[in-house]
């Protein structure tokens, strides 16, 4: 399996950034935004989404012990449903470039479009969190502090099996939804069911 590249630009001060629960019926997107230091390694490290959640809760706290900056930010199902899922995911980053301690000279996002973030240029990889540590460790963050979140939820609202499928669209989820209706953290903008208009 290819390691992981620690930077691009090695004399800039670099941020990753990558984003959890776009996908999700339910629940915020989460974004988290890491300045790893240039040499950092971690043999578990590597693209979040060929680990188990056990290899990525054991990487959560090594990533935000060891970072030089990291950052998480949420953007919940209210604001997803006023300005769609793709503008909260980039709001979300923002907001977690916002909070880092450090100032990122350079930005690498995952994905292949981004709205530039103002002062400070920035670099779109296609599953760049198999490419580069620093996405890679921001996918772990955003990943586990959203898990954590539904799994909470999941205590509220218990017909729609979030412990199990964090809020993503599985049968039992979509199950849960035909039968009890929707609980306050759907997302009503979301295809939720195939009969989506008996739903309201």
């Amino acid at each position: 399996m290819p390691h992981l590249l620690p930077y691009l630009n090695e004399k800039l001060i670099e941020a990753g950034c990558d984003e959890a629960g776009r996908g999700c019926l339910a629940g915020p997107v989460v974004a988290a935004a890491v300045i790893l230091p240039k040499d950092f390694k971690h043999e578990l490290l590597n693209d979040s989404k060929q680990l188990t959640e056990k290899q990525r809760q054991k990487l959560r706290p090594v990533i935000e012990q060891e970072a030089l900056a990291w950052a998480v930010s949420f953007v919940d199902h209210q604001e997803i449903d006023e300005i769609n899922i793709l503008k909260a995911s980039y709001v979300a980053m923002h907001r977690s470039v916002d909070q880092l301690a450090t100032k990122p000279e350079h930005l690498l996002i995952d994905g292949n479009r981004f709205i530039p973030y103002k002062g400070i240029n920035h670099t779109c990889v296609v599953k760049g969190d198999g490419k580069y540590l620093s996405i890679a460790a921001a996918s772990v963050l955003a990943k586990t502090h959203r898990d954590d979140y539904m799994k909470k939820m999941h205590e509220q609202y218990p017909h729609y099996a979030w412990d199990k499928n964090k809020g993503y669209p599985t049968k039992v989820h979509r199950a849960g939804i035909k039968e009890h209706g929707i609980s306050p953290i759907h997302r009503k903008t979301f295809r939720l069911l195939d009969e989506q208009l008996s739903l309201f």
